[in-house]
């Protein structure tokens, strides 16, 4: 009979490759640094090869012991849907849930959202990570995250997506600027403004601009911004205008400042919020369900879901 790793060698094997150093992989398995090394250096034996080189003061993996991190990643994912899927039979969201969220949609959506869905869902224990995209992707692909709550459209690599709610841009500026004037704005009227964006990696960006009918921004790239607040008190000092979301303005962001905001007259200038799950997980009909719920929770929002 073939001796078999274990899961818990195989979890010890992705924390070093996640830490990069055996301490930190130590400290996430919350286990000591001697544990980890003589699960890892079991693992090796009972494989018959090296997977880590350690004649190096960094670690460096083997090729075959990046092959067997790739697989050591697929089996702990599906160990993992297993036991969730028999935890989701019992009771729906129900347990731990790893939620990422994006900087533009967390501090303004999550703070009405989330008693809504402990009053619905008491035994959910929701842990929450605010980062970009393309990290936040990175992170439901590799497993280290269950879902993710997105503005769309935006690059999900091969993850399934349900929208939930439109959330339409709206120009803001000051109230002596000539545009504070009209009731809506058309979409191409921005073309010569200076608008004041978010930096790249931001997809907020790419969708404002779209919002504008705009393929680049006529903006100096020296005032561009890392969040939605500062470019309100960019706007509010007179540096050009810019966009904000919908649910931004109704969470107050415009407060104790003197600017105004004006809809567009386009239909399609807004973002979907949407949220994102690996394909072919066995908590689908979980995910689907809670959907359901975060559209449900929109209020006024004009739901697509």
């Amino acid at each position: 009979m073939i001796n078999l790793p274990t899961l818990k060698q195989l979890r010890y094997l992705t924390a070093l490759a996640d830490a990069g150093h055996f301490g930190r992989a130590a400290e996430a398995c919350h286990v000591g640094q001697s544990t980890l090394s003589a699960g890892i250096g079991e693992l090796e034996e009972i494989l018959g090869a090296a997977l880590v080189d350690r004649t190096s003061r960094k670690v460096v993996f083997t090729p075959l012991g990046e092959a067997t991190v790739k697989r050591a990643r697929t089996i702990l994912e599906l160990a993992e849907d297993l036991a969730q899927a028999a935890q989701a039979a019992a009771e729906p969201l129900s347990g731990p849930l790893r939620l990422g969220v994006i900087p533009t949609i967390g501090p303004f959506l999550l703070p009405g959202l989330l008693p809504r869905l402990r009053q619905a869902f008491p035994k959910l224990q929701l842990y929450l990570r605010e980062d970009l995209t393309h990290r936040l992707v990175a992170d439901l692909e590799s497993g280290r995250l269950d879902l993710a709550l997105l503005a769309l459209p935006c690059d999900c690599g091969a993850a399934a997506t349900r929208p939930l709610f439109r959330d339409p841009f709206h120009l803001v500026c000051r109230a002596d600027h000539p545009l504070a004037g009209l009731a809506r704005i058309p979409a191409g009227r921005l073309a010569r403004e200076p608008l004041l964006l978010l930096e790249d990696g931001h997809c907020l960006r790419d969708q404002a601009l779209a919002a504008c009918r705009l393929a680049q921004a006529p903006a100096r790239r020296e005032v561009e911004a890392t969040s939605l607040l500062t470019l309100v008190q960019m706007a509010g000092n007179g540096l050009g205008l810019t966009l904000v979301p919908e649910m931004a303005l109704k969470a107050g962001i415009l407060g104790g400042t003197d600017l105004v905001a004006r809809p567009f007259d386009d239909e399609d200038g807004a973002r979907i919020i949407g949220l994102a799950w690996r394909k072919g997980t066995r908590r689908a009909g979980e995910f689907e369900l809670l959907a359901r719920a975060m559209a449900g929770s929109a209020g006024a929002r004009e739901r697509v879901l």
